[in-house]
């Protein structure tokens, strides 16, 4: 076996030449952030190139390992000690399990500081990470939490009309408690928030620019908006659609209007934004930027489970919802699945348009803060018709 072999099975992982006994948390931040994260491994006896030096005590360094993570981590996270035969020689792996009580704190030398895992290093938790490490020990999201308004205060017409245009049925006042926006006490949730027509919620926003040229320099048209999440989604589309041109192919008996964008695949990519997004971000908001080659559109939060989507495969990404309540009731309208074919849909909606080239694939971007959809224009909009 060699160490490929075992970082294989690995969402992260850390070598250790040692254990580190007086200064534990020089690795036990990595097992506090694995176990607030998708979980990981730490291999003693390992150099940081991955070559194997060994462990003379293998057995006297798990006791070591068990008595440090008691002492110094709170709450104890679930943890298996595996020792391993690396190029004949012995080492230890430290499997640590994803958490169900985050977060998982380090707590030692007068401090009490909860880690995350950010690329290959494991750095305090910010006050916005903190958040949802709080949300996800107690088992709640964003999107379920309690807030003082009462419904008497808000209307829900938006909704209602949506609901009808979209379902082709009547709306009922007993939805709003049924789909999650509305407590039995008439108690909004803040999804109930973000739903309601005058939204008091004010991270709820949205930024279009539309640039000159391929890069952020002059602003040709600009628009901001605050407030109800459907209200949101039809102003973004709207602005797509007043800033975006079709290109046209001559044809023997006339010409064929090229479209530069599908407005399918940007109505999913809006959606996706608005659905998934952080709210937990106070002065995040999601920007709609248009240029003359491309659009993207980006949104605070990176992916709820802390991959990077860019380095995943895209027909086979988890649908792990950050606002399920949120997920649920654009399911309700048909805004989109839950199967996680978001991404994919994008993806053939641009292919199938004419003047489509496998370079114009969109693209996803995402970090720990932020996610980005890159769409591609499919036509030369040097040959410019009329406004989409």
């Amino acid at each position: 076996m060699n160490i490929n072999e075992l970082i294989s099975e690995c969402t992260a992982y850390d070598f250790k030449l040692m254990l580190e006994e007086k200064k534990p948390k020089s690795w036990l931040k990595s097992v506090s952030a694995f176990a607030n994260g998708q979980g990981g491994s730490l291999f003693f006896g390992v150099d940081d190139d991955g070559v194997s030096k060994g462990l003379e005590d293998i057995q006297s360094v798990c006791e070591s390992i068990s008595c440090k993570i008691r002492d110094y981590l709170d709450p104890l996270p679930e943890v298996e000690m595996v020792p391993r035969k690396l190029d004949e020689l012995d080492i230890l792996q430290l499997v640590v399990h994803p958490g169900n009580y985050t977060p998982y704190y380090y707590v030692g030398d007068g401090q009490r500081v909860a880690f995350v895992r950010i690329g290959d290093e494991s750095l305090p938790a910010s006050a916005e990470q903190m958040v949802r490490l709080v949300l996800k020990g107690a088992n709640k999201t964003y999107d379920s939490l309690l807030t003082d308004y009462k419904i008497d205060e808000f209307s829900f017409i938006i909704l209602a009309n949506e609901f009808k245009k979209r379902t082709k049925q009547e709306w009922d006042k007993k939805y709003l408690i049924s789909f999650g926006l509305v407590t039995n006490n008439g108690n909004l949730t803040n999804a109930g928030g973000l739903f309601a027509d005058d939204c008091p919620l004010w991270q709820s926003r949205l930024y279009c620019t539309r640039w000159e040229g391929k890069s952020k320099g002059d602003a040709i048209n600009d628009a901001e908006f605050v407030g109800n999440i459907l209200m949101l989604l039809r102003e973004a589309m709207n602005f797509v659609k007043s800033n975006t041109r079709n290109g046209w192919e001559k044809l023997p008996d006339g010409r064929k209007n090229k479209l530069e964008y599908a407005k399918r695949a940007v109505l999913e990519a809006m959606v996706n934004h608005f659905i998934h997004r952080d709210y937990t971000v106070m002065g995040g908001e999601v920007h709609l930027d248009i240029y003359e080659d491309r659009l993207t559109i980006t949104s605070p939060g990176g992916m709820y489970n802390g991959l990077l989507i860019q380095e995943l495969d895209i027909e086979n990404v988890s649908s792990e919802r950050r606002n399920p309540i949120l997920a649920d009731v654009m399911g309700q309208l048909g805004y989109m699945e839950k199967r996680g074919s978001g991404l994919s849909r994008i993806c053939n909606e641009t292919k199938a348009l004419n003047g489509y080239k496998d370079e114009l694939k969109p693209r996803f971007c995402s970090t720990p803060a932020q996610f980005q959809t890159i769409i591609y224009a499919s036509v030369d909009t040097s040959n410019v018709g009329d406004k989409v």
